[in-house]
């Protein structure tokens, strides 16, 4: 049997006037099948289907459809235990490949777009980036995006820290608040473990209920807003959180240096309020900007005093007299007597006490490997040597007789042989 183009080719060359002896030569084919194929003209070849080999399913391919049929979301591994219990000898890949080929089609459903009222939710969650600052060329860093996105408007505030722990969530929450004016009624939660627990048995309810950390429902519970963890696996339900990222990775995060993160987010920051923050949104087909200018007043007006939820640690002082905590170092005073000492995190602050007395109050430093030595801890001076900046107090006005004028070593021996010649021989 020829191909399609073989049988086109005997034709051209017949048409060219080339005997049925030097086609046959030319094509490698028998005379006489030169000869049917000029005589036919130009018919498609026909070709049968390839009997279908029998496999060791088949026996049982009439209780496998009839149970697809009824209960698609049945595993090959659990058919495969069904009909081996009914004599089967044959292996899982077979099955497996057969399954695949009469499963029923799920039934695609349209997406369902779920917009919230004004001020009503806010949705948070984290994006990983790598980057390498150019203060340090040699070593790449991993930081994340901490973005909370208002549901309504679309209006992002975000930040970009070099960790996930609690304190640093917390006082992205804060500063967030405090950029919008106000408070949307619930913030809708991945199951990251710095907000969700997990879930536990409800002692009124037959469901399970969720666990979230007992400090964010103390930020919950100050601010005025409900906590809610979105179902798992189920990353659509966060989309106006989660899309953002990919915009901001292209849009901005790509093709950019940065000196290190505070130059991060200070270029990031202009990106929000020069692109971001104001262009027409495709969804909502407003400016970010002026939409949440009217969703600002559905916001919870933000409480009177802030928020000081405290976080204790237990940490021991190294030799040179600094405390570690979230890979930052702070100093405590050269006259502290303890080894180790009570460590109290607030959302901006981190506070030393030594036997429940504050020794030392610091400013949460961002990133990793800082170090901070607090005004007045340190009574010698720095071996030339050191790089750790120290933030020494001045007195505005010093003592007149603190100042001391250098003088010349000649001038101290000349005194001393007058004072000598003076007291004349004992």
């Amino acid at each position: 049997m020829v191909t399609l183009g073989e049988l086109v080719m005997i034709l051209d060359l017949a048409r060219q006037g080339l005997s049925v002896s030097a086609i046959a030569r030319r094509t490698g084919l028998d005379r006489k099948t030169i000869r049917k194929y000029i005589a036919k003209g130009l018919e498609p070849p026909a070709y049968t289907p390839r009997p279908l080999r029998q496999t060791l399913v088949g026996p049982y391919e009439p209780y496998l459809r009839e149970r697809l049929q009824t209960f698609p979301e049945l595993s090959a591994r659990r058919l495969l235990r069904d009909i081996r219990a009914l004599g089967y000898q044959g292996g899982y890949t077979v099955l497996k490949d057969f399954v695949r080929t009469v499963r029923p089609k799920p039934k695609v459903q349209f997406e369902r777009r779920f917009e919230t009222p004004a001020g009503k939710q806010a949705q948070v969650d984290f994006a990983f980036f790598k980057t390498v600052f150019t203060d340090q060329p040699d070593v790449e860093r991993i930081v994340w995006l901490f973005s909370i996105v208002l549901g309504h408007s679309r209006m992002m505030w975000a930040r970009f820290v070099a960790r996930q722990d609690l304190p640093t969530v917390l006082r992205c929450h804060i500063a967030a608040f405090e950029a919008f004016g106000g408070v949307p009624e619930q913030i809708l939660y991945d199951r990251m473990k710095t907000a969700v627990l997990g879930e536990v048995e409800d002692p009124d309810q037959p469901a399970k209920g969720i666990a979230y950390n007992a400090k964010l429902l103390d930020l919950a519970a100050h601010y005025g807003f409900l906590p809610k963890a979105c179902k798992p696996y189920r990353a659509k339900t966060k989309g106006k959180v989660e899309r953002p990222f990919r915009y901001v990775r292209e849009d901005f995060f790509l093709a950019r240096t940065f000196r290190n993160l505070d130059d991060l987010n200070v270029q990031f920051v202009q990106w929000l309020d020069q692109v971001a923050n104001v262009r027409l949104h495709a969804t909502t087909q407003r400016v970010v900007v002026e939409h949440f200018a009217e969703e600002r007043g559905h916001l919870r007006a933000l409480p009177a005093g802030p928020f000081n939820t405290v976080l204790a640690l237990e940490r021991r002082i190294t030799r040179d007299g600094m405390v570690s905590v979230a890979g930052n170092l702070y100093s405590v005073p050269d006259s502290t007597r303890r080894r180790t000492v009570e460590v109290q995190i607030t959302a901006g602050a981190v506070n030393i006490l030594e036997d429940g007395t504050l020794i030392a109050s610091h400013p949460a430093q961002e990133g990793r490997g800082q170090r901070r030595i607090a005004p007045g801890h340190r009574t010698q001076s720095p071996p030339s040597s050191s790089k750790t900046t120290r933030e020494e107090a001045k007195p505005e006005h010093e003592p007149r007789s603190a100042t001391v004028t250098p003088r010349s070593l000649a001038i101290y021996d000349a005194i001393g042989r007058r004072l000598a010649s003076q007291q004349g021989p004992q």
